[in-house]
Formats: structure tokens, sequence, C-alpha cells
């Protein structure tokens, strides 16, 4: 070998091993998610830090306008991950249609205001009225049908229910007197109660009841393939939480913008009440997937154990490592 060829040799070895390996792409993950409130101000927070892009995943939010459409689009294989509307999802496997699992559980009671319009001043003269809900099958239809049994009506025979649209549509129709009830979030109560036009007729938060009404919902084929990217998404979900609960500034800077919060009482009341819902360990809760299944309301799901449609070993994992108790400086 020529000594030319000697030192090219060499030049192309030293080369080699001073440039930087290329960055491997970041892992593609589509998420879906329905409505708007709680679940969406903890993605506004967590993509704002960077939770996920820090861990190699490049997380696709894709909104639907109900928990019917989120569920179709997961039957669809067009997204892996629902952190909305629990019910709509566990039907899918209690339809037999799509094999799907409860990864997490991060609201865990129920969490909406039921509003009025102003001259319905208490539960029994909703009978003959025309109550709102996104989509048959959906989250808020489930919800509302299940809170007019524990108030003793009958959803089918009392009173209307009425396919609208999410929470801002809702707030409309109420406004415009084309309805006469429904479910509205507490970032948009505010909204509501403005307007005059409606009163809360309750606080379901203050109903004693365990129900998963917002969780993490994959397919178990997925979990199966992709735990990696699962675990990694879930440490992301979890100091996402955690970053909620102890930042206000930055809790509040999303629930700004995403919400059009201005006035500081409301803001602060907005950051409480979604701060205290949120769970610092979202792991399945056997108690308030049980109820999710029974609100669904056909004899399969009444039949159905939860146990059966829980996934806990990814947050076990999780909590074991001491992720969780390090975050919080335990």
């Amino acid at each position: 070998m020529s000594v030319r060829a000697a030192l090219l040799a060499i030049a192309v070895l030293l080369s080699a091993w001073t440039t930087p390996a290329r960055a491997q792409a970041p892992t593609i993950v589509s998420l879906g998610y329905s409505g708007s409130g709680i679940s969406t101000d903890l993605l506004g927070v967590i993509e704002k830090s960077k939770l996920w892009t820090r861990r190699g995943l490049d997380v696709r939010p894709v909104y639907f306008n109900s928990g019917t459409t989120l569920t179709q689009a997961m039957l669809g294989g067009y997204i892996v991950i629902s952190d909305s509307d629990v019910p709509a999802q566990l039907n899918l496997k209690v339809a037999g249609v799509m094999d799907v699992s409860i990864i997490g559980v991060t609201v865990n009671r129920l969490e909406h205001f039921f509003v009025a319009r102003a001259p319905i001043k208490t539960v029994e003269e909703l009978k003959g009225k025309k109550v709102a809900i996104s989509r048959f099958g959906s989250a808020s239809d489930l919800t509302t049908r299940m809170v007019l049994r524990y108030w003793k009506l009958d959803p089918e025979k009392d009173l209307a229910i009425i396919q609208s649209g999410n929470t801002p549509t809702r707030i409309a129709a109420l406004v415009a007197g084309q309805v006469d009830a429904a479910l509205v979030s507490p970032d948009s109560i505010h909204r509501i109660l403005a307007s005059n036009c409606c009163r809360v007729l309750a606080d379901l938060s203050e109903i004693p009841l365990d129900y998963a009404r917002f969780g993490l919902v994959a397919p178990t084929a997925f979990i199966k393939k992709q735990r990696d990217v699962l675990r990694k998404y879930l440490e992301g979900y979890v100091e996402g939480i955690y970053l909620f609960k102890t930042r206000p500034d930055l809790a509040k800077e999303v629930l700004q913008r995403i919400e059009g919060v201005t006035d500081a009482q409301t803001l602060q009341w907005i950051y409480e009440r979604n701060a205290r819902s949120l769970r610092e360990n979202p792991a399945p809760d056997m108690k308030g997937i049980q109820n999710a299944l029974e609100s669904i309301g056909t004899p399969k799901a009444r039949a159905a154990q939860a146990k059966d449609f829980i996934d806990a070993s990814l947050m076990e994992e999780i909590q074991k490592s001491g992720f969780i108790a390090k975050l919080y400086g335990r």
C-alpha cells in the first residue's frame, strides 16, 4: 500500500470515529382523544414540556368530536392509544369486535356538571325535556343515562336524549334553547353560566362513585408488541400529571391558551379542580372500570368482569422502578 493510500485509509477511519452517529428517528404514536377539558389540558402540558419528545416518541394527537368516532378510529387502526372516553372504548371488547385493554386511569370519578335551563330547578323537572349528548354510545351518552337512572329517571321513557355534539356544541344548543339540559366540562362551566341561560343542577363529582371516565386504552396486540414504546408513553404521561400538579404557572399558561380563560379567579378554580382530579399514579382501578362497564347498559357489559379489561403490568413496572416516588421527592 502506498503512503498516500495508507493516509487516506487512516483519514477515513478517523472520520468514522469522530462523526456522530445519525440520531434514531422518533417512534410515531397516533393518539386519539375526544371532547375538551382535563384530558386536553394535560395533553397541552405534556406537549409544551416535550415529555414524549425527550423519550424518543413522536406522539401525534388526533381530535375526534365524540367517543363514538374515537372508537371507530381505534377499530380502523387509525390510532393506537386513546386517552379519553374509556366507557366507549371498553365497548369494543364487550361487543367482541376488538380486544383492547386499559393500561391507565387518569380520572376515576364523574367530572362534569349537569347543567339545565334556568327554569328547571329540580331533577324531577327534567321529565319531558330534551337532554343533549355528543353521540349515542359515547361517554357523554353513557354517563348521562347512568346519572339519570341514579336520580330514578328512565332515560328511555321520561325524557328525550338528543345527539348534539361536543361540549362547545352542547353549550350553544343550551344557550339557543334547543335543548334543556346537558353535561358541561369544568373547564367550560364559566361560559355557560356567564350567559345567564342556565343553572348547575348537579356537580357530578359529588356523587360517591368510582368511575373510569378518562384513561388510556390500547389494542391488546399493540401492548404485547410495543411494550417499550408504551412504557415511555406512560412515563411521559405520569410526569405530565406531576408537572400539572406542581407547576401551576405552567398549567395555567396552557389553560389560558386552550380554554381562553383570562379571569384570574376562574383560572385558579379550574386549575385546582383539574389538579385535584388527576391521579398521581394512574394505575387501572378495578371498581371504577367495573362501574364504567355497567354504565354501558347491555347484558354483555353488565356480565363482564373488570379484571378481563385491564393490563396493569406497565404501570406496575413504572411504580416498582421508583419513578413516581422520585418525581414527588419521596
